[in-house]
C-alpha cells in the first residue's frame, strides 16, 4: 500500500497507527515524527520564506479573495508517488491543500480519505477513518481509546478546581482568537475561554477585546509556529501601552506555546495540548512534558 499525505495531521495520524513504512510522500510542512522529513514532498507554498505574520495574513486573504490557496499540489510529484491512498482535509481552503485541489489525472485513481474533524470528537473520528482506510482499524481503536483515557484523566484531576479565564490567540498580526477545537482543549484542561468559541472558526479580534476580557491566563499559540516563533511574534503585543495592565501579564500568566505541535493540527497531539494547558492552569494537579515559554521572562 502506498500512502500520500496532503496534510501534516494526516501524516501524524498515519505514523501513530504504525503506517510510516507505507507513507511514500507528504507535504512540505510535514515535520513530525522527525523521520518523515526525508520523504518526497508533493506540495509547495507560495509564501515567501521569512514572511512576517502581517505578510502571511495579507497573502492568505488575497488568495482567498481569488478562490486560491497559499498551498499548491505538485502534480508531477504526486503522479510520481503513485498513491493507492491519499489522506487529505476539507477544513482550510487557503492555508492547506484540500482534497478538492487534487488533480484528477492519476491513473489508476487513488482512494481519497477526507479528514474533516473540527472538534476533538471529530479528530478522534478521523483517526478511526484513517485506520479503516489503511488496514489498521484495531490500532486506531486502541489509539482513540488511549487518547480518550488521557483526556478523561485530565478532566478528573481538574474537576472541582477553580476555572480561570483564558484567552488563546491563534494569530498576532492581526489578532485572531483561537477557534475550532482549541476552546475545547481549554475547557478540558480546566479553564474557561472567554473570546474564542468552541466549534467555530477563529475570528479577528482587537487588543480592546483582549483588554476588556482581561483574562487570568493569556496563551499565545500562532497557527503553524513553534513556541520560539510565538515569542518573537509576541513583540507586537508588547508594543501596546495596555499590555502591562493586563491581569495575566501582572500575574505572570502569559505563555508562548507550540501551536504547530499541539493546537493547529487536528491529530493525536491535541491531547498533549490539553495536558500542557492543564499543567499551566493547574500545575499542582497535572504535569506535562511539553514546553511552554513564560513571556514575562522571554522578551
Amino acid at each position: 500500500m502506498r500512502i500520500v499525505s496532503l496534510v501534516p495531521a494526516a501524516t501524524e495520524i498515519a505514523c501513530a497507527l504504525g503506517a510510516r513504512g507505507e507513507l511514500v510522500a507528504v507535504t512540505h510542512d510535514c515535520d513530525f515524527p522527525p523521520e518523515v522529513r526525508s520523504l518526497p514532498r508533493v506540495t509547495r507554498s507560495t509564501l515567501a520564506p521569512g514572511a512576517t505574520s502581517r505578510e502571511i495574513d495579507t497573502a492568505v486573504r488575497e488568495a482567498a479573495a481569488m478562490g486560491d490557496s497559499t498551498f499548491h499540489v505538485d502534480a508531477r510529484a504526486l503522479a510520481d508517488a503513485r498513491p493507492d491512498i491519499m489522506l487529505g482535509q476539507t477544513l482550510c481552503e487557503v492555508c492547506a491543500v484540500t482534497v478538492a485541489q487534487v488533480p484528477a489525472v492519476i491513473d489508476p485513481p487513488p482512494t481519497i480519505v477526507p479528514l474533516d474533524g473540527d472538534t476533538i470528537e471529530g479528530i478522534l473520528r478521523d483517526i478511526a477513518r484513517v485506520g479503516d482506510a489503511v488496514g489498521r482499524a484495531p490500532e486506531a481503536a486502541r489509539l482513540v481509546a488511549s487518547l480518550r483515557e488521557r483526556i478523561e484523566r485530565v478532566r478528573e484531576r481538574v474537576s472541582g478546581l477553580p476555572r480561570p479565564t483564558v484567552v488563546a490567540l491563534e494569530w498576532l498580526d492581526p489578532l485572531f482568537s483561537a477557534g475550532h477545537w482549541v476552546p475545547e482543549q481549554v475547557a478540558a484542561a480546566g479553564g474557561r475561554e472567554v473570546i474564542g468559541r468552541e466549534h467555530a472558526r477563529s475570528t479577528e479580534v482587537t487588543f480592546d477585546d483582549v483588554a476588556t476580557a482581561d483574562p487570568d491566563f493569556l496563551f499565545v499559540l500562532p497557527c503553524g509556529f513553534d513556541a520560539a516563533r510565538a515569542v518573537s511574534e509576541s513583540r507586537v503585543l508588547l508594543g501596546d501601552e495596555r499590555w502591562s495592565r493586563l491581569r495575566a501579564v501582572r500575574d505572570g500568566h502569559v505563555y508562548a506555546l507550540d501551536g504547530n505541535a499541539y493546537f493547529s493540527r487536528p491529530g493525536p497531539r491535541v491531547v498533549d495540548g490539553i495536558e500542557l494547558l492543564a499543567s499551566l492552569l493547574h500545575p499542582a494537579a497535572v504535569a506535562s512534558d511539553a514546553r511552554a515559554i513564560p513571556l514575562a521572562t522571554a522578551i
